[in-house]
Order: C-alpha cells, then structure tokens, then sequence
C-alpha cells in the first residue's frame, strides 16, 4: 500500500492540483478558497485515477476531497456511485455534488430510506452521472431493476467505519457484486478511523490504495476543548439547566437511547430554549426539519442519538453535550467532532455518572489524552422532569447503540448490539 506523497502547498489554495479550470471557478464562486489537508492530497491522487484510503477525522472536508475528482470524472463520461450509512450525510453529499457539478450539468439521483421510490425511479430515468445512497435502498432499487451498476467506473464508500459497524457489511458485499471488478473502477475509501475490517474490505475490493493519513485514529480537532463533570443519573437536567444558561451559542446533545432524546429534548423545551430532536424514529422530513431549523438557528439545541450523528454537518456549533456516554470510545471522537469544524473553535462537555469511570478511561486511551475533570458547579433546584408526548402505551427506552460486549470482567450480561442496518435507513 503506498503512502501519498508531500502535501500541497495551501497557500496557492485549489489551484495546482489538477483540477479543471470551470471546477476551479465553482469552487472559487462557492467560497472554497484553501483545500483543507485531506483535500491537498486526496483530490491529486483521485484525479489521477487512483485507488485512495483517506484516513481523516470528522470536519475535514472528505467530501470535496471525493466529490471533485469525481465530478472531473464524470465530465468525461465517467459514472460515479457514493455509498453513504445515514440519510442525513446522503443529502449533505448530493448538496455539495449539486453546488460544484451542478452548474456544469451533473445530474445527481439521490436514494435513500423515508423517500419516494418513485421519485428516486423517476431521477434514475433521467441517467444521473452520480448516484448517491445508502445501502439498504441501493439494494431495493436492484431487486426493484430500477437502477444498474454495470457501467459503474468510479466509486466511494464514505464513512466507511461507521457503515460497517452499522452492520451494513452484507450490503456493501452484494452492492459491491453488482458493479464491475476492483481493475476495472476507481475506489476511493473515506474513514474517521482504521479498524481491521476496514483495512480487511480495502484489501478485498481495491487495487493498490493509496493510503492518506491526515491524523491518527482517535484524534480530534485540537481547537475542540474538552471537560467531563462526574455526576448522578438523577442530578444530569440540573446540570443540563446550568451548562445552557452559561453558554449563549448553537449547543449538540448527545443521548444514547431514542427515548432519551425525547425526554431531553421535552426538558429543554421546558427550560425555554427551542430545540429539535434527530434520530432513527423520526421520519426522513422530521430529519431533514430538524437539521435545517439547527443550521438556520430556529432551534438552538439539537438532540441526537449517534446512529444520526455522523450526518449533522453543521459550522458554527458552540458546544457538544454528551448527555449520555456513548456507546464506544470511537463515537466519542464522532460526536465531539461536531463542534470546531472548518477550522473553528469549539467545546465538548460530557456528564459521566460514578460507576463510568471506566468508559471514561476507555475514552481517553482512544483519544490519547487525559480528559479535564471539572468540579460540578452549584446546580439549579431540581425540576420536575417532563415527559416527552407519546401516543398509546408507556415506551419502552430502545438502545440505539448498545454497548459492545465487554466480557464478564466488565460486570454483567452484554447487551445486544442494535445496528439500526434496516432496509429504511
């Protein structure tokens, strides 16, 4: 496996790399001014038609450093297959694909779950040069014959650790059957992290990657500041009400169970502060509202699990709250990556409870550094607690990402992991 060669000079910004003169144009109309370090040496090697691993953390412009050299691509006849895990990342892809090749007349068809299929089967009529999805409605598109990945010469697998700890493997495989052979397509893989599956999948369907390594695994932003407060379960809303009267900005809570995010978002609400929840319960357009009214500031809080974390790519976010732990150190870095993005400065509080003390410590040997442990300020007297509306019977909390199996050392039975790999995704 090679390795890329010495980065770009940034200071020339995009130009130098290779790219065509109109696609420079866009960029520069667009505001794309310096190629952030994944997209200085990914874009070179992907115009070249190269396989590449980009090995980057969360916030560093993955999809330019992709979307371009495919979009140059596709100028030429070329046709091009992204394969995204979440909804939420699949729209903020063809967003970006439809502001720089848009203009130049690439036709996006975007497919995934809680959309019309048949408008996704009127988009595919049209012969888009670039089809992007996520796997399980790829998949239904191919039993449905609606959609051929034959002619299929250049492909991306974006987020690729995060699929496949989704469970998407088996998809990704038949997917991967259906589109010609390894020497006979550009591959081009994009991960936050490198585990051996994924080193396993590259090996299995590309040629001679070329491996770009902009940080290693497990780091974050060093403009992201970090602090964790120890704190009882029943005490967390208090310290809630105390963290959003002391910060003024966008705020991202992270809770690890869908019925979680409902609870906390309906606190907040009582609290007086808008905010929206985002999970795999709601709807592709209760998504899809969500993240817009976040991004546009009708909602200060959002409320996340991590199944829709990786697709909330939004600038200017002052502060993420993991109100619960994740389920994996390895989300930790995902969620915290949502704050100082594009080079912005950001901060990241998590509520551990006592008995987490251990996760915490897993967290930091991911992260290679000692969390700032904070001493819990005066909190605000305690509320009653609202409970989230509901229709029928009392919910049930559903773990969206349970821990993975520690073993008996670890205390207690595992617990089942929920890949939330539905065909709906």
């Amino acid at each position: 496996m090679e390795h890329a060669a010495a980065s770009h000079d940034q200071g020339t910004g995009f130009y130098g790399l290779g790219i065509a003169p109109n696609i420079l144009e866009i960029l520069k109309k667009a505001g794309f001014k310096v190629p952030t370090p994944i997209q200085a040496k990914a874009i070179p090697a992907g115009l070249e038609g190269k396989d590449v691993m980009g090995l980057a953390q969360t916030g560093t412009g993955k999809t330019l450093a992709f979307g371009v050299p495919m979009i140059q691509a596709c100028l030429s006849g070329a046709q091009g297959l992204v394969i995204l895990p979440t909804r939420e990342l699949a729209l903020q892809v063809q967003e970006t694909f439809d502001t720089v090749g848009g203009p130049l007349g690439i036709r996006t068809a975007l497919l995934i779950g809680g959309a019309s299929m048949d408008r996704q089967r009127e988009q595919l009529k049209k012969g888009p040069s670039v089809v992007i999805g996520t796997p399980g409605r790829i998949i239904d598109h191919l039993e449905h014959r609606t959609i051929s990945l034959k002619k299929v010469s250049i492909l991306v697998l974006d987020e690729a650790d995060r699929m496949l700890d989704m469970g998407f493997a088996p998809q990704l495989r038949r997917i991967l059957s259906e589109i010609p052979p390894a020497d006979k397509r550009q591959t081009m893989l994009f991960s936050a992290t490198m585990p051996s599956d994924i080193v396993s999948l590259a090996q299995s369907y590309m040629k001679l990657p070329i491996r770009i390594e902009i940080a290693p695994p497990g780091t974050a932003s060093a403009k992201i500041t970090q602090e964790v407060f120890f704190i009882g379960k029943d005490d967390k809303p208090r310290l809630l009400e105390r963290v959003l009267g002391e910060y003024r900005g966008s705020v991202l809570v992270f809770t690890r169970t869908k019925f979680g995010a409902k609870r906390v978002t309906s606190l907040v609400r009582h609290l007086g502060h808008t905010a929206a929840e985002i999970h795999s319960n709601r709807s592709l357009n209760q998504r899809r509202e969500a993240l817009e009214g976040f991004k546009n500031g009708r909602y200060r809080v959002l409320v996340a699990t991590d199944i829709a974390a990786r697709g909330i790519d939004v600038k200017g976010i002052e502060l993420v709250v993991n109100y619960d732990l994740p389920s994996t150190p390895e989300d930790y870095v995902h969620r915290i990556g949502r704050t100082a993005r594009a080079g912005a400065a950001g901060h990241a509080i998590s509520f551990a409870m006592p008995q987490e003390r251990r996760d915490v410590n897993d967290i930091e040997r991911v992260m290679r550094i000692a969390l700032p442990q904070s001493k819990v300020p005066e909190l605000p007297p305690a509320r009653r607690m609202p409970l989230p509306p509901r229709a029928g019977g009392r919910p049930t909390p559903h773990r969206e990402g349970a821990r993975r199996p520690r073993g008996a050392a670890h205390g207690g039975p595992s617990r089942r992991r929920d890949h939330g790999a539905r065909r709906s995704r």
